[in-house]
């Protein structure tokens, strides 16, 4: 069985264990109810879906709210879980990341009475609250970590795409790196992809013979191919959305995170305690625990490399 299919069933386990088969529909019915449209690569992505899952299952333990989610393979199209989702008579539909986007607003028009939510995007749909992160600071905070972790003065980067979002990664990690040392060398590539590890794996490889001694990823499950070639080589990494640590622990130095569950749970809160959710754009940041670093591993730091993260933290934040 492969490592996708195992943490789906986990998770999937974990989802289902919180209700009890004897729960009328009656009672059901009288719960929020949040529908979720994931990703392209789902649940076993390691990264944006899987976190998004936590924090759904986070609002059902704690706020007794019920959930239900489509991935493409469950739906042919972004277009079509949506619906699904909609017959289901959720009070909310989400819609994760920004390749849902065109299918959501679609979807949004037809059914103007419907509220939406899609993250990592902006509509200007009146029934689309939009959520995004800045993702950016706490790239920046990784970049300040692996500025003052390389021997060879040479970083990597590899990205999903060559898309704005993305793009947001790959500028915070830079400008970051270069805060500490302006000649500092950062080798960058996108994938195209965020299911193949191992062609993040053929990329690290490069980078590493390129120079390159810390390598961050933001690339779903390629990302996770791009640890795991970096412990190979005993370089050094870091993770993506969650805490990817456990994936090389012998590589992976912190991580940015990026904490969608977080959104999930403050949408799940909001929906609970007033009825209905912020309209309009919802922005999580480090003041807000919306990003920010996984703890520093594996490498020995001295103590003041916190206090110089701290005071990019205020600069990030006074910059806002």
């Amino acid at each position: 069985m492969s490592i996708k299919k195992i943490v789906l069933f986990i998770l999937f386990a974990v989802a289902l264990s919180g209700c009890s088969q004897a729960e009328s529909k009656s009672v059901i019915d009288d719960k929020v109810k949040i529908g979720i449209m994931l990703s392209d690569v789902g649940l076993g992505d390691q990264s944006f879906s899987d976190l998004a899952f936590e924090g759904l299952i986070h609002a059902r333990d704690d706020l007794g709210i019920v959930f239900d989610y489509r991935e493409l393979g469950d739906s042919e199209t972004y277009e079509q879980g949506l619906k699904e989702l909609i017959e289901q008579d959720n009070d909310v539909i989400i819609g994760l990341g920004y390749m849902v986007q065109t299918d959501l607003e679609k979807v949004a028009k037809e059914y103007p009475d419907q509220q939406f939510v899609l993250i990592d995007s902006t509509s200007s749909l009146e029934n689309v609250t939009s959520v995004n992160f800045k993702a950016g600071q706490g790239s920046y905070l990784a970049g300040v970590v692996a500025a003052l972790t390389t021997k060879s003065n040479t970083l990597g980067f590899i990205g999903g795409e060559d898309v704005p979002i993305i793009n947001d990664f790959a500028n915070g990690y830079i400008d970051g790196a270069k805060s500490v040392n302006p000649d500092i060398k950062i080798l960058s590539q996108y994938a195209n992809n965020y299911g193949d590890d191992k062609l993040g794996g053929e990329i690290a490889k490069s980078m590493i013979n390129d120079g390159a001694d810390v390598l961050f990823a933001a690339a779903g499950f390629t990302g996770v191919g791009v640890l795991k070639e970096a412990q190979h080589n005993g370089v050094y990494a870091i993770g993506v959305d969650t805490d990817q640590y456990f994936y090389a622990e012998k590589a992976v130095i912190t991580s940015v995170m990026k904490n969608i569950d977080v959104a999930i749970f403050n949408i799940a809160e909001q929906l609970v305690n007033n009825g209905k959710i912020q309209s309009g754009n919802m922005d999580f940041g480090i003041d807000n625990k919306g990003v920010g670093l996984a703890p520093l591993r594996v490498h020995q730091y001295p103590p003041t490399i916190h206090e110089q993260l701290e005071k990019a933290k205020e600069m990030l934040v006074t910059k806002e």
